[in-house]
Protein backbone atom coordinates (compact mmCIF):
# COMPACT_ATOMS: atom_id res chain seq x y z
CA UNK A 1 0.00 0.00 0.00
CA UNK A 2 1.31 3.29 -1.02
CA UNK A 3 1.20 6.29 1.30
CA UNK A 4 -0.50 9.35 -0.22
CA UNK A 5 0.23 12.57 1.62
CA UNK A 6 -2.89 14.57 2.42
CA UNK A 7 -3.06 18.26 2.08
CA UNK A 8 -3.64 19.86 5.39
CA UNK A 9 -6.28 22.49 5.55
CA UNK A 10 -5.19 25.78 6.91
CA UNK A 11 -7.31 27.12 9.72
CA UNK A 12 -9.14 30.31 8.89
CA UNK A 13 -9.02 32.90 11.63
CA UNK A 14 -11.68 35.23 10.31
CA UNK A 15 -14.65 36.51 12.24
CA UNK A 16 -18.00 36.16 10.61
CA UNK A 17 -19.49 39.67 10.88
CA UNK A 18 -22.82 38.94 9.24
CA UNK A 19 -24.62 38.24 12.56
CA UNK A 20 -23.20 41.49 14.01
CA UNK A 21 -24.50 43.45 11.03
CA UNK A 22 -27.94 41.90 11.55
CA UNK A 23 -27.94 42.90 15.21
CA UNK A 24 -26.83 46.44 14.37
CA UNK A 25 -29.64 46.84 11.82
CA UNK A 26 -32.23 45.64 14.35
CA UNK A 27 -30.88 48.07 16.96
CA UNK A 28 -30.93 50.90 14.42
CA UNK A 29 -34.59 50.24 13.66
CA UNK A 30 -35.45 50.10 17.37
CA UNK A 31 -33.65 53.39 18.08
CA UNK A 32 -35.27 55.10 15.10
CA UNK A 33 -38.73 53.99 16.26
CA UNK A 34 -38.22 55.07 19.87
CA UNK A 35 -36.49 58.39 19.11
CA UNK A 36 -39.73 59.98 17.96
CA UNK A 37 -41.47 58.99 21.19
CA UNK A 38 -38.65 60.29 23.40
CA UNK A 39 -38.36 63.74 21.78
CA UNK A 40 -42.04 64.63 22.07
CA UNK A 41 -43.02 66.72 25.06
CA UNK A 42 -45.31 65.42 27.75
CA UNK A 43 -47.85 67.60 29.52
CA UNK A 44 -47.06 67.63 33.24
CA UNK A 45 -48.11 69.62 36.27
CA UNK A 46 -44.92 70.93 37.78
CA UNK A 47 -44.62 70.77 41.58
CA UNK A 48 -44.69 73.94 43.60
CA UNK A 49 -41.96 74.51 46.14
CA UNK A 50 -40.77 77.20 48.45
CA UNK A 51 -37.70 78.93 47.07
CA UNK A 52 -34.71 79.69 49.22
CA UNK A 53 -33.28 83.22 49.23
CA UNK A 54 -29.66 83.84 48.26
CA UNK A 55 -27.31 83.91 51.21
CA UNK A 56 -26.48 87.35 52.50
CA UNK A 57 -22.81 86.42 52.76
CA UNK A 58 -22.35 86.09 49.00
CA UNK A 59 -21.82 88.97 46.63
CA UNK A 60 -24.97 90.77 45.51
CA UNK A 61 -26.23 89.10 42.36
CA UNK A 62 -26.38 90.57 38.89
CA UNK A 63 -30.06 90.95 38.11
CA UNK A 64 -30.98 90.78 34.43
CA UNK A 65 -34.57 91.91 33.99
CA UNK A 66 -37.02 91.69 31.12
CA UNK A 67 -40.24 93.72 31.10
CA UNK A 68 -43.57 92.85 29.55
CA UNK A 69 -42.67 95.29 26.73
CA UNK A 70 -39.58 93.18 25.89
CA UNK A 71 -37.03 95.66 27.26
CA UNK A 72 -33.91 94.34 28.98
CA UNK A 73 -32.21 95.85 32.04
CA UNK A 74 -29.19 95.00 34.16
CA UNK A 75 -28.80 95.94 37.79
CA UNK A 76 -25.13 95.66 38.66
CA UNK A 77 -24.59 98.83 40.66
CA UNK A 78 -22.74 100.75 37.92
CA UNK A 79 -25.40 100.92 35.19
CA UNK A 80 -28.50 103.04 35.68
CA UNK A 81 -31.33 100.66 36.50
CA UNK A 82 -33.77 102.62 34.34
CA UNK A 83 -31.67 102.38 31.18
CA UNK A 84 -32.94 99.86 28.61
CA UNK A 85 -30.25 97.71 26.99
CA UNK A 86 -29.94 95.67 23.82
CA UNK A 87 -29.08 91.99 24.32
CA UNK A 88 -25.53 92.39 22.97
CA UNK A 89 -24.92 95.35 25.34
CA UNK A 90 -26.25 93.33 28.26
CA UNK A 91 -23.99 90.38 27.33
CA UNK A 92 -20.93 92.65 27.20
CA UNK A 93 -21.71 94.16 30.62
CA UNK A 94 -22.29 90.75 32.19
CA UNK A 95 -19.06 89.36 30.70
CA UNK A 96 -17.14 92.36 32.08
CA UNK A 97 -18.67 91.89 35.53
CA UNK A 98 -17.82 88.19 35.52
CA UNK A 99 -14.21 89.02 34.65
CA UNK A 100 -14.02 91.01 37.89
CA UNK A 101 -15.99 88.54 40.04
CA UNK A 102 -16.30 85.08 38.42
CA UNK A 103 -18.35 83.61 41.28
CA UNK A 104 -20.96 86.36 41.31
CA UNK A 105 -24.47 84.90 40.98
CA UNK A 106 -26.66 85.92 38.04
CA UNK A 107 -30.45 85.84 38.23
CA UNK A 108 -33.22 86.59 35.76
CA UNK A 109 -36.10 88.79 36.87
CA UNK A 110 -39.00 88.55 34.45
CA UNK A 111 -42.53 89.91 34.54
CA UNK A 112 -45.11 87.13 34.81
CA UNK A 113 -46.70 88.22 31.53
CA UNK A 114 -43.46 88.19 29.53
CA UNK A 115 -43.53 85.79 26.56
CA UNK A 116 -41.48 82.67 27.21
CA UNK A 117 -39.35 83.43 24.15
CA UNK A 118 -38.06 86.67 25.70
CA UNK A 119 -36.88 84.90 28.85
CA UNK A 120 -35.18 82.17 26.80
CA UNK A 121 -33.42 84.79 24.64
CA UNK A 122 -32.16 86.49 27.80
CA UNK A 123 -30.93 83.20 29.27
CA UNK A 124 -29.16 82.22 26.02
CA UNK A 125 -27.51 85.65 25.93
CA UNK A 126 -26.31 85.23 29.52
CA UNK A 127 -24.95 81.77 28.71
CA UNK A 128 -23.08 83.20 25.70
CA UNK A 129 -21.62 85.87 28.00
CA UNK A 130 -20.02 83.12 30.10
CA UNK A 131 -22.51 82.72 32.95
CA UNK A 132 -22.17 79.12 34.21
CA UNK A 133 -25.64 78.96 35.77
CA UNK A 134 -28.60 81.31 35.82
CA UNK A 135 -31.11 81.58 38.65
CA UNK A 136 -34.71 82.63 38.25
CA UNK A 137 -36.20 85.15 40.67
CA UNK A 138 -39.54 84.23 42.19
CA UNK A 139 -42.05 85.88 44.48
CA UNK A 140 -42.82 83.96 47.64
CA UNK A 141 -46.47 85.04 47.49
CA UNK A 142 -46.59 85.75 51.24
CA UNK A 143 -47.94 89.26 50.91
Amino acid sequence: MQYIPRKRRRKVAEINVVPYIDVMLVLLIIFMATATVVTQGVSVDLPQAQSQPLSTESEPPLVASVTVDGEFFLNNGSVDQNQSLQLDELAALVAAELQLAPNRPVVVNGDGRVPYDQVIQLMVTLQAAGVPSVGLMTDSGDQ
